[in-house]
């Protein structure tokens, strides 16, 4: 059975999102508006961020995990420019972060680790490496070279 760490992030992390959408983990309402943080100048263009935001999270904490909110916002910022000086960091949106984590709790793929930060359950790593061994499949199929990572 193939891990997360066996298969290209870009490729899990789309098709996670497209899986969160269907198993309803709902966008809050105040998506379409907001920056994802103090760093960035627009709103994100892809109307459909905030599942690839949750896929993505629930990734990071799986290789990190126990993580919490604050080094998931660290993770997250960005540089911002301040005129003719260097880009400081900034951290990205902290109500981005909880309402994902929540939505994935609520789903029973995160954990809570006392004074800690956030942990992939049993079901949710369950989940993650069964789509890591059916993308290693496909993509098996597409380069036979891959099989060793079988």
């Amino acid at each position: 059975m193939a891990k997360v760490y066996d298969v290209p992030a870009d490729v899990l992390i789309e098709r996670l999102a497209n899986i969160l959408k269907n198993e309803d983990i709902p966008a809050p309402s105040w998506t379409p508006f907001v920056k994802t943080g103090a760093h960035a100048d627009k709103p994100p263009q892809d109307s459909e961020w905030w599942h690839t935001r949750c896929a993505s999270i629930m990734r990071k904490i799986y290789f990190n995990g126990p993580i919490g909110v604050n080094e998931l916002k660290k993770d997250y910022g960005g540089g911002k420019p301040h005129g003719y000086g260097a880009a400081h960091h900034r951290d990205a949106s902290g109500a981005i972060v909880r309402n994902a984590i929540h939505g994935l709790e609520k789903l029973g793929y995160l954990e809570i680790v006392e004074k800690k930060g956030r942990v992939v359950s049993k079901n949710g790593m369950q989940k993650l490496d069964r789509l890591a061994t059916e993308i290693l499949n496909e993509l098996i199929l597409e380069k036979p070279e891959l099989k060793i990572y079988r």
